[in-house]
């Protein structure tokens, strides 16, 4: 008995939601990271069919969920190209935890990497958060309104690296292209493994948008999981020796490690969805 319900321990999670039409979709979504997630994330005995209840679960968001009103993108054009590069991106605190962090989207990383938090990132448009990695982390993803374009890469394993012809940068790795593609609401969530899924991502506000996620475990640069930052250059820059078993040259990259960038430009402000119960 204590076995069928350790399997099915999620599947009962989303009948008693079912059942529970009052609770808020953000507490739903916290109590199923709960009892999803062990303290390093996703553990081996994760199932499938685990993942697949908390992507759907996550396909039901919308902004009123987290408290978000979608921005008007008409107003938005109104500021002109120059003056909306220079709107800072959003940050919403939501909830702190132990073993998952929730953010729509991970962009203030460099700072609050060592914070174990449920937030969310609300982006102007032609805003951009430069290409970075998860290191042992999976990400679900789950643009909430607007549009967002994101290119991802996985790196090759075994490693290839090479030395760089670009001025500043020493070395580089090589990468395969995993998506080149505009998210625009509705949509479904997306979900990056450590190894796998275009785990190396950047993303580009389209229109005004918000994208939640929910990273397990957390960025902790005392446990290796700290958030590099990449320039990615193509294939023939550096391909000299280098083979590819599958593909074309287009879909390859090679990635440089870069300083966080200084016109990563964030500002906080206050969340006002519905509190989250421990």
């Amino acid at each position: 008995m204590v076995f069928l319900q350790k399997q099915f321990y999620p599947l009962c999670i989303i009948f008693q939601m079912t059942m529970n039409t009052t609770a808020p979709e953000v507490q739903l979504l916290y109590d199923l990271c709960e009892t999803t997630f062990s303290n390093s994330g996703l553990s081996s005995s994760t199932s499938s069919q685990s993942i697949q209840i908390l992507c759907s679960l996550l396909d039901t968001f919308t902004p009123a969920d987290v408290g978000l009103k979608e921005e008007n993108p008409i107003d938005d054009e109104g500021h002109g190209r120059v003056a909306r590069c220079t709107q800072p991106i959003t940050y919403l605190h939501i909830h702190e935890c132990d073993s998952f962090t929730c953010l729509p989207f991970q962009a203030f990383y460099a700072s609050f990497y060592h914070v174990h938090k449920m937030c969310i990132f609300c982006f102007p448009t032609s805003s951009v958060i430069p290409l970075h990695d998860h290191p042992e982390m999976t990400i679900f993803s789950k643009v909430l309104y607007g549009s967002l374009h994101v290119k991802s890469y996985d790196c090759i394993e075994p490693t290839c690296i090479r030395e760089s012809k670009e001025p500043g940068c020493p070395q580089v790795r090589l990468a395969r292209l995993v998506m080149d593609k505009v998210f625009t609401t509705p949509c479904r969530t997306s979900v990056l493994y450590p190894k796998s899924g275009g785990n190396l991502h950047c993303f580009t506000a389209v229109s005004p948008c918000a994208v939640l996620d929910v990273l397990a475990p957390p960025y902790r640069e005392d446990l290796g999981r700290k958030c590099t930052y990449y320039i990615d250059y193509p294939f023939s820059t550096s391909g000299n020796g280098a083979q590819i078993s599958n593909g074309k040259e287009e879909d390859y990259a090679w990635l440089a490690e870069m300083e966080t960038p200084d016109d990563l430009y964030m500002q906080p402000g206050v969340y006002v969805g519905p509190p989250i119960q421990v």
